[in-house]
């Protein structure tokens, strides 16, 4: 039954049938050593959780798996951010403000953002895909299934699910690569709520369904077919588009800063 199980999740996240690895808010200035949320921050270190994310996203890299960095930000002068809830009127006082373009959005350690990564900042909501840039991105990615991973598991991460799952995509969690405040609300969450909807699973497995011999074996035939060794890696997104009235993307090499990471995506 484990080796079906194991199967099946491997069938689902395979590299070349149309996966995404989405991180959820996992930025210095909620996951670092600089958080605005220092219990939150706490918790994701301790747990091993943001490690696992840095795993995770190194796995997607080598493995040519599209990664997402889904990143909550506001204007210094709070234009156009929500105030229709408490937990955006408390955010608001915080000593350590997620203003765009500062160190607090940018992502957090160990984490590493490759050239091929997209970075989609969002100004307003719970969600990291309601709204966005997110959705329509993972379409014309090909994407099927979503591996939803960062925090937090009290309100962005069931929100992303939620949301991925109407918009029709099937979703794996990786429980150990999540975290919400208190440490055994997210293990509740999971098995009460997210189990109900999304393929639950660890980091370890999905590493594993990564490096499968049966992959290895096409990337020496490929290797073997074309004369050359090592695995062909997705390109960056060269210079900068814009569009009046829609997002803007923007490329460049680097990791984990703002305007460093290739394809990011921003609305102002």
């Amino acid at each position: 039954m484990e080796q079906r199980a194991g199967e099946r999740l491997g069938e689902r996240i395979r590299p070349d049938g149309g996966v995404v690895l989405l991180t959820v808010e996992c930025q210095q200035g909620v996951v670092g050593r600089e958080s605005a949320l220092p219990e939150l921050a706490a918790v994701a270190r301790a747990s091993g959780a943001l490690r696992n994310v840095a795993r995770l996203v190194a796995a997607a890299h080598e493995a040519d798996v599209q990664v997402i960095h889904a990143v909550a930000e506001r204007r210094p002068d709070g234009r156009g951010a929500n105030s229709n809830a408490r937990l955006f009127r408390a955010a608001a006082r915080l000593p350590v403000q997620q203003h765009s373009g500062s160190t607090a959005v940018r992502i957090a350690e160990p984490i590493e953002v490759a050239e091929e990564d997209l970075v989609v900042r969002r100004l307003h909501g719970l969600s990291p895909l309601a709204g966005t840039d997110v959705d329509p991105l993972l379409r014309n990615l090909g994407c099927r299934t979503l591996i939803v991973t960062g925090v937090s598991a009290n309100v962005a991460v069931p929100n992303a699910v939620f949301d991925a799952v109407n918009l029709g995509y099937t979703v794996v969690v990786p429980g150990d690569a999540i975290a919400g405040v208190p440490a055994d609300y997210t293990p509740a969450m999971i098995r009460h709520t997210l189990a109900l909807v999304a393929t639950i699973t660890t980091t370890d497995e999905i590493l594993a369904c990564w490096k499968s011999p049966r992959r290895s074996g096409s990337k020496a035939s490929a290797a073997g077919t074309s004369g050359t060794a090592g695995t062909a890696r997705a390109p960056g997104v060269p210079g900068t588009a814009s569009v009046p009235g829609t997002a803007r993307a923007s490329g460049a090499s680097g990791g984990g800063r703002p305007g460093n990471a290739g394809g990011v995506v921003s609305r102002d």
